[in-house]
């Protein structure tokens, strides 16, 4: 046994049909499609969501909800994730990025009051919840809001 006699097994592969082949094939002529009409001629067919002329499901029922345009997506940390920081240090958008705590770099950053704090550290980020604020300056820590 060799790479030159592999071939697959019996019945497991099938040719295509050749259709326009003379009319000895049983598919030529018109190719198996019949005399005129949408579905005769190349490039035309059914469209998605095509009824048969009936209303459309998608056009049937109605419009729902909203999409604000200037909807400002931010990524949330709690304080409890800041546990992570050594005291006195400082937590801005790149150290927790490098902590695994924000997953983009180009998200803006939201401290939320989830967990405790208790050490002391300036935090930088786009926004603060009034909980989380009030828990970093009672361990006499500061919240500075950048951008």
């Amino acid at each position: 046994m060799d790479l030159s006699n592999l071939h697959p097994a019996a019945g497991s592969r099938k040719a295509r049909k050749r259709v326009g082949r003379g009319p000895g094939s049983g598919t030529g002529k018109t190719a198996g499609r019949g005399h005129k009409g949408r579905n005769s001629r190349s490039g035309s067919g059914r469209t998605p969501g095509y009824e048969g002329g009936q209303m459309p499901l998608q056009r049937r029922l109605p419009k729902r909800g909203f999409h604000n345009p200037f909807r400002k997506e931010l990524q949330v940390v709690n304080l409890a994730a800041l546990a992570k920081f050594d005291a006195d240090s400082v937590v801005d958008p790149a150290a927790l990025l490098g902590a695994k705590l924000a997953r983009k770099g180009s998200m803006q950053i939201k401290i939320l009051g989830q967990g405790k704090l208790d050490k002391k550290l300036t935090v930088k980020a786009h926004a603060f919840s009034q909980t989380a604020r009030e828990a970093i300056e009672a361990q006499g820590g500061t919240a500075e809001v950048i951008g």
